[in-house]
């Protein structure tokens, strides 16, 4: 059975989405932060997107203020973000060597670990595995999950821990 999203998770996922190429534009054309951010939530996130056979279809529209909110904040946490990412990459890989939209990928997957807490771990990991899909055929959605699995059980273990099996009854 399917799990029908609200349109309020379908507009963060957006915004998440949206957030992800706002910071990949910014650090290939050095734009800044203000200026992404008034770009996006005037046009880009308002747009429609075509299918694979070329049919125009209405995108789901983005949540502007969460768009903002991930795109400030992983820039504003980006010098605590980098070294986190590093030590979650495979041994020799360093974060400067990642291919810029996974870079991106991981910065705001990771700056949502760190203070949007209210959002579950395993939530914002799957949402990001989803947006390197929407990037990616090759591995890089498995090195995010790697990577925000890694760092999902550091920066949060109690979300991570095992459920305790329920008791068996004790006979009388």
């Amino acid at each position: 059975m399917a799990v029908k999203r609200t349109n309020s998770a379908a507009a963060r996922s957006s915004a998440r989405l949206g957030a992800v190429q706002a910071l990949y534009q910014m650090e290939l054309a050095g734009t800044e932060v203000n200026a992404i951010i008034a770009e996006f939530t005037s046009f880009r996130l308002q747009s429609q997107i075509e299918d694979e056979s070329g049919e125009v279809i209405p995108a789901t529209l983005a949540d502007p203020t969460y768009f903002s909110e991930l795109v400030r904040g992983t820039v504003k946490h980006q010098r605590e973000i980098d070294p986190l990412i590093d030590q979650g990459l495979a041994s020799g890989w360093r974060l400067v060597r990642v291919d810029s939209t996974l870079r991106a990928i991981l910065r705001v997957g990771v700056y949502e670990l760190l203070e949007r807490i209210e959002v579950p771990a395993r939530v914002i990991i799957n949402e990001y595995i989803n947006v390197a899909h929407a990037f990616f055929s090759g591995d890089e959605p498995r090195v995010t999950n790697g990577v925000l699995d890694q760092l999902g059980r550091r920066l949060r273990p109690s979300e991570f821990e095992s459920r305790r099996p329920i008791a068996p009854p004790v006979p009388e």
